[in-house]
C-alpha cells in the first residue's frame, strides 16, 4: 500500500528530476543562441562578407521572427504540443547549419540564413512558455530555471571563444551544430506539459493603435529598441575590427550575461518600488553612453568595461518596460499587447539596425553608426521623461 508520505516523497522525487532536465536543457538552448549572436557575425566577416551584407542577413532574423512566432503559436495551440515542436524547431536548424557549409553566394546566404532563423527564433518564446507551465508541477519559479539560459549563454559565449581563437573561426558552424544536436537530445528528456501559447487577437491590434498612450509608448520602445538591436548585431565585428581575438569577443557577452542577473533579481524582488517611466529614462541614458563609448574607444580590452554597463541599460530596460506593459494595456488586450511588444523590440528595430545600420557602418564607418545609436538613446530617455511629468501633471 502506498502511503500519502510516501506519494508525495515520489512526486517531490519526481519534481527535482524534471527540474534539474529543464534547467539543463534551458542552459544548453541558449548556448546557441550564444553561438548565433556572438560568432555567426565573425563566421560571416571571415568569409569576406561586407558590414552592410552582415546586417542584411542579420535583419533577417527579425523580419522571419515576426512570421515564425505566429505560425508556432497557432501551431502549439492547435496540436497542444511544445516539446513536438521544439524537436522539430531543432530539425530545421541543423539541416538549414548544414546547407551553409556548401553555400558562398549572398543571396543563397540569406536564403539559408531565413530558413534557419525561421527555426531559431520562436525556440525561447516557446522554451518560456514550456518553463512556465511546468512550475505548476515541478514548484519551481519560473526565474530559477530561466537564469540558467543566461548561465548557458555566457558561459558558451566564453568557452566557444577560447575554442574558437585556437582552431580558428571555419569551426563556426560545426560548434553550432553540435550545440542544436545536444539540445536536441536533451529536449527528449522534457515532458511535454498541456498548455498553449497565448494565442494572438488581431483585433486588439487595432483597438490597441488607437489608443494615444498605448501608441506613444510603442514609438518610444521602437526608438530605444533600434539601439540596442544596433550594439548586439554588430559588437562582434566592431570587436574585430579593433584587433580582438574570438576568446575576447567571447569574454565580453560572457560579462554583459552575467551582469544582468543580479539586476533582474533584485527588480523582480523590490522593482515594484519604484516608477517605471524613469527607470526606462535611466535605462536610455545608460544606452546612451555605452554607445557613444563604443565610437570612441580603440582598444578592444575597454569593451568589456562597456559589457558591464548591460546590467544597467538592458537589465533595467527589460524587466521595467514589460512591468509598465501589463500595467497599460488592459487585461482583455494583454496577448495583443505583448505580440506588438515582440514585433517592435525584435521585429522592426532589428529589420532597421540590421538594414539602415549595415549601410551606415559600411559607408560612414563605426564612429557615426554608434553616435546614431546613442542619439536614438537620448530621444528615447528625453520621451520616457517627458511622458513622466505630462502623465503627473495629468493626475
Amino acid at each position: 500500500m502506498i502511503t500519502t508520505e510516501t506519494a508525495r516523497t515520489g512526486l517531490s522525487d519526481s519534481a527535482r528530476k524534471e527540474t534539474l532536465s529543464l534547467r539543463v536543457y534551458s542552459f544548453s538552448a541558449y548556448s546557441t543562441a550564444a553561438m548565433v549572436v556572438s560568432f555567426i557575425p565573425l563566421y560571416f566577416l571571415d568569409r569576406g562578407f561586407s558590414e552592410q551584407e552582415i546586417g542584411i542577413i542579420y535583419s533577417t532574423g527579425p523580419f522571419i521572427s515576426i512570421f515564425a512566432n505566429i505560425i508556432l503559436g497557432i501551431a502549439s495551440d492547435k496540436y497542444r504540443t511544445i516539446k513536438k515542436l521544439l524537436m522539430l524547431l531543432l530539425l530545421g536548424q541543423l539541416v538549414m547549419i548544414s546547407m551553409l557549409f556548401p553555400t558562398h553566394n549572398f543571396a543563397l546566404v540569406c536564403l539559408v540564413m531565413m530558413g534557419f532563423y525561421f527555426f531559431q527564433t520562436p525556440i525561447n518564446p516557446l522554451s518560456d512558455s514550456l518553463l512556465l507551465l511546468s512550475s505548476q508541477y515541478t514548484g519551481t519559479p519560473y526565474a530559477l530555471i530561466r537564469i540558467f539560459g543566461s548561465l548557458g549563454f555566457a558561459v558558451t559565449a566564453y568557452s566557444i571563444g577560447l575554442i574558437l581563437k585556437h582552431i580558428g573561426t571555419s569551426w563556426t558552424l560545426p560548434l553550432a551544430m553540435t550545440t542544436i544536436a545536444i539540445t536536441l537530445a536533451l529536449t527528449t528528456r522534457i515532458k511535454d506539459y498541456q498548455g498553449s501559447v497565448r494565442k494572438i487577437d488581431f483585433s486588439g491590434f487595432f483597438k490597441l493603435v488607437r489608443q494615444k498612450d498605448v501608441l506613444l509608448f510603442f514609438l518610444i520602445l521602437l526608438t530605444i529598441s533600434i539601439p540596442h538591436r544596433m550594439y548586439e548585431g554588430f559588437l562582434a565585428v566592431t570587436m574585430r575590427h579593433m584587433g580582438a581575438s574570438d576568446s575576447l569577443v567571447g569574454l565580453a557577452w560572457l560579462i554583459s550575461a552575467l551582469s544582468e542577473i543580479p539586476v533582474l533579481f533584485l527588480l523582480g524582488k523590490f522593482g515594484h518600488k519604484f516608477k517605471e517611466l524613469p527607470l526606462l529614462m535611466l535605462a536610455s541614458v545608460m544606452y546612451a553612453v555605452r554607445l557613444w563609448l563604443l565610437s570612441e574607444i580603440q582598444d578592444p580590452r575597454w569593451v568589456i568595461a562597456t559589457q558591464a554597463m548591460h546590467s544597467i541599460s538592458f537589465g533595467i530596460y527589460f524587466s521595467t518596460a514589460l512591468r509598465y506593459l501589463s500595467r497599460l494595456i488592459p487585461d482583455e488586450f494583454r496577448a495583443s499587447g505583448q505580440a506588438m511588444y515582440a514585433v517592435v523590440w525584435t521585429g522592426l528595430a532589428g529589420v532597421i539596425s540590421g538594414m539602415f545600420g549595415g549601410f551606415v557602418y559600411e559607408q560612414f564607418g563605426r564612429e557615426a553608426f554608434f553616435r546614431m545609436g546613442s542619439a536614438f538613446a537620448l530621444l528615447a530617455a528625453a520621451s520616457f521623461l517627458l511622458r513622466y511629468l505630462l502623465s503627473r501633471h495629468e493626475r
